[in-house]
């Protein structure tokens, strides 16, 4: 009983994780897109900004929707979380804690995607089928 219980905490901790993701990067994609993303980027001293701005938004969309799926969900978690700690060194630390400029948010998505990746999907995961149900 107590694994159901694990691996079904473990999926919906993904899903809605993989949602948050999903929207921020399809705002940065659909809504701000790469100029506006790379124009923000470069304000903070990111280098070669706009590739920059393609690669976060491609990790939040894509890793969202990976997460939200349960398909490749560990690489999906470290790219997001690496996405995250880069976020909290050059765009919020500066802020202090509290949001909305602070980091906590941002550490809060950085400790849900380091679970996720040292767990893995949890239930109900393309993941678990691709692996025969072991994920």
């Amino acid at each position: 009983m107590k694994n159901k219980q694990m691996e079904w905490g473990l999926a919906i901790l993904r899903v809605i994780v993989g949602i948050v993701f999903l929207v921020h990067g399809g705002q940065k994609l659909f809504v701000y897109g790469f100029g506006g993303v790379a124009g923000f980027l470069g304000t903070l001293g990111i280098p070669a900004p706009m590739l920059s701005a393609v690669v976060v938004t491609s990790v939040e969309f894509l890793g969202g929707l990976a997460l939200v799926l349960g398909l490749f969900t560990r690489w999906a978690a470290l790219a997001l979380a690496v996405n995250m700690l880069v976020a909290i060194l050059t765009a919020h630390l500066q802020a202090g804690f509290f949001t909305p400029k602070g980091y906590e948010y941002a550490l809060s998505l950085l400790g849900a995607s380091v679970a996720l990746a040292l767990t893995g999907p949890g239930a109900v995961a393309v993941d678990g089928r691709r692996k025969g149900g072991q994920a």
